[in-house]
């Protein structure tokens, strides 16, 4: 058998790659059904509020717990550094204060329940109605905050460990557990809106209570449960500065659907459609993004210099692949993927106008996605939040801003696409330079 160059590494890093990452795109894949199943069952009742009701409040559920996901990222980081050293002290430690952390924030969303609900119908305004129905829906799942958390935190943990296919599995079973009990509530019971959100619930804490029996050789004996101070802050400073990053990457996000709302509804609809070209680019590049988290990770507590080289010169490289891979086929087939979630002609045809901004964004934004993997890997997540504030500050919003101005109305639409490529061009470009002068401070 031919060997592979030395620059590629073994057949077995390759391997140990796809381990993770191809694991954690199914689970991309998956998770977002939990709030699917709730709306295809759902859908199905003479009403058309309830489903409307349940994709309201799923969404509002969703963006709440996203912002949580900075648990999931430093979790993975400190978990990976532990297993690379094979120091189960410091593993426990971690996992201690990260199950502490997302309890008290899960407790902190149920009591602010009636704050976020007021925020969200400030923002949507939606008929009364509708927001009866929804708030229901909302009310009742966010009891499940803590558990919901909970499961980042313990995916964290079974990255960090390497164990994607166990993340895999926990995915498949939340959606196992919500799909019976949508089934039981909705169906049997006829509880409509307020079914399924208590089959989310059921799903999400069965799912916690399944996870941390998964981890449970890293949770201690309840009366040596305890905080310690200086890591306490160590931790809490990681998961804000990943907190920080993550704001700022949703008022990029949310300024490509909320200020397009200024040139139509065909327009908005438009920039919808393309948005989700940008999930479809996130399930692969996500995977490799997983995959160098964790062996970087690893890399970093084993304190092999050559590992952390060789792991981010094979994850980069596949990051590239993916990205290229993404480009050919939205240039050959991107009409078919607009109309596969499109019928409108409208919409399709200004959902083609600015297609080819998807074709050349797997190029530009696929660094984004490979360096935030190697920033948490190596815990630098005081970088990623600055990166970041420089990227969305410093170039997406004087981008956005400036081609309002200088553009004809008719093509402004083109220029925040244009500032959304030039700020995930440069996530990557600063991300870089930072990196670069990390290196040289570790070889000095």
């Amino acid at each position: 058998m031919e060997k592979l160059p030395s620059w590629l590494g073994q057949r077995a890093d390759h391997r140990a790659i796809f381990a993770i990452a191809l694991p954690m795109i199914i689970s991309n894949i998956a998770a977002p059904l939990l709030g699917l199943v709730d709306t295809a069952i759902i859908g199905h009742l003479p009403q058309s509020i309830y489903l409307s009701g349940v994709a309201l409040g799923a969404m509002i559920t969703s963006f709440t717990y996203l912002l949580c996901m900075f648990l999931r990222m430093t979790t993975t980081a400190e978990i990976a550094h532990a297993f690379g050293a094979r120091r189960s002290d410091l593993a426990q430690q971690t996992t201690t204060h990260a199950v502490v952390i997302a309890a008290v924030l899960g407790l902190a969303i149920i009591l602010l329940r009636p704050v976020i609900l007021q925020l969200a119908w400030a923002v949507i305004e939606p008929d009364p109605e509708l927001q009866r129905y929804a708030s229901q829906y909302i009310d009742i799942r966010l009891w499940a905050a803590p558990a919901a958390l909970i499961n980042l935190v313990v995916l964290g943990i079974l990255l960090g460990r390497q164990q994607a296919k166990y993340a895999m599995g926990l995915v498949i079973f939340t959606n196992a557990v919500n799909v019976v009990a949508d089934i039981i509530l909705i169906i049997g019971l006829d509880l409509n809106v307020v079914g399924a959100a208590w089959a989310s619930v059921l799903a999400e804490t069965s799912t916690a209570a399944l996870g941390l029996w998964l981890i449970r050789d890293l949770l201690p004996p309840w009366r040596q449960w305890h905080i310690t101070p200086a890591y306490f802050k160590q931790f809490g400073a990681m998961n804000r500065d990943v907190f920080i990053r993550s704001l700022l990457l949703q008022f990029c996000m949310a300024v490509m659907t909320g200020y397009a709302a200024r040139f139509g509804a065909v327009t908005v609809a438009a920039n919808a459609v393309l948005m989700q070209f940008l999930m479809l680019i996130s399930l692969g590049l996500d995977g490799i993004a997983y995959a160098i988290e964790a062996l970087l990770g690893a890399a970093r507590g084993q304190g092999s210099r050559h590992k952390i080289r060789l792991w981010m010169r094979l994850c980069a490289l596949w990051s590239l692949l993916f990205a290229c891979a993404y480009s050919v086929v939205f240039w050959g087939f991107g009409d078919g993927i607009i109309r596969l979630l499109t019928d409108l002609p409208e919409v399709i045809q200004t959902a083609k106008l600015y297609l080819p901004w998807l074709i050349i964004m797997p190029l530009l934004g696929h660094w984004s996605y490979y360096f935030d993997g190697v920033y948490i890997g190596l815990g630098l997540t005081r970088a990623m939040r600055n990166t970041m504030a420089i990227s969305v500050l410093g170039v997406f919003v004087p981008t956005w801003l400036i081609s309002q101005q200088w553009l004809a109305e008719e093509h402004a639409n083109h220029g925040l696409w244009l500032a959304l490529s030039l700020f995930l061009l440069a996530r990557g470009v600063t991300q870089w330079f930072y990196l670069k002068r990390h290196q040289r401070r570790l070889s000095t």
